[in-house]
């Protein structure tokens, strides 16, 4: 067995066996400084966390965004993900995943129960083969800690949906750092969020908007249990955000970002989140830590 993958078993079986219940949430340990970057990546989404110890991408972009996610990961210095979690395989999510399986080593993949007949799928899988990576598909909750970090993956609670599967099927990831809470939603829509929000009802300092910004029936409800100070919106200018949806985030009191306008990033010492400086940029596929 080789090295890379005797540590991706390692910390997949970790991961494993940190699994709990749907009503348990993630014990906190000591802060870190958390940077999480939501790409420019069009009506799609790849969201990058970092510490000074670790590295987790959440969903990667469409077929081709994998070279800008790399650029991005050469320009940190980073070498290694911890971690690559595939909310779903629409190709808007898991379309870059091939290329930085193929380029960088990521230690353990979690992904989501529904595959789906496509290109960007069957490259995935097949990067997934030539990296000696064996993908983790989540189906009951799952909680762990990189770097003082918490990360909390809840799962789809069916088989099937009555409409819209792929999406209804996404990981709902919530990340804790300190007292500082970051929830990515993915494409969830109706049914999804209604099975979340029966299990979860905390708070978060940052909501990733579910399914690129577009109407959703229970997007209020949502809002009313999360209360995000940000908002964060994965749309572009030939896909943007319901107007509808913004003026519900700006009715709950949130600041919306949208990534249309230009690459986010998002700072957490454990106390605040902050966007000082450069780290909401315009434009600018790279933002700028201060």
């Amino acid at each position: 067995m080789t090295a890379k993958r005797a540590a991706a078993l390692l910390l997949a079986l970790t991961l494993s066996l940190t699994a709990c219940g749907a009503k348990k949430a993630p014990e906190t340990g000591a802060a870190a400084d958390l940077e999480v970057h939501f790409f420019d990546a069009g009506a799609a989404d790849a969201v990058l966390l970092t510490t000074e110890n670790s590295a987790v991408l959440i969903d990667a972009g469409e077929q081709g965004f994998g070279k800008t996610i790399l650029a991005y990961l050469a320009e940190r210095g980073v070498k290694r993900l911890d971690c690559l979690i595939v909310t779903h395989f629409d190709q808007d999510h898991v379309g870059g995943a091939a290329k930085v399986l193929n380029s960088v080593e990521v230690g353990a993949v979690l992904q989501s129960n529904r595959p789906k007949d496509s290109e960007a799928y069957e490259k995935y899988l097949r990067a997934l083969e030539n990296a000696g990576v064996e993908p983790d598909t989540v189906r009951e909750t799952r909680a762990f800690t990189l770097d003082g970090v918490s990360y909390e993956i809840d799962p789809p609670r069916r088989a099937d949906y009555a409409s819209d599967e792929s999406n209804n099927s996404s990981l709902i990831v919530s990340v804790t750092n300190g007292e500082t809470r970051f929830l990515f939603t993915g494409d969830a829509q109706t049914e999804r969020l209604a099975e979340f929000l029966d299990a979860n009802r905390a708070a978060c300092d940052v909501l990733k908007v579910p399914h690129h910004g577009r109407d959703e029936p229970l997007l209020p409800a949502l809002l009313e249990s999360t209360k995000p100070t940000y908002a964060v919106v994965t749309s572009s200018d030939e896909e943007p955000e319901s107007a509808a949806t913004v003026e519900a985030l700006e009715r709950a009191g949130a600041t919306v970002l949208l990534t249309r306008d230009g690459a986010v990033t998002l700072y957490s010492d454990g106390a605040v989140v902050r966007t000082d400086g450069m780290s909401v940029s315009t434009k600018n596929q790279f933002a700028i830590r201060p």
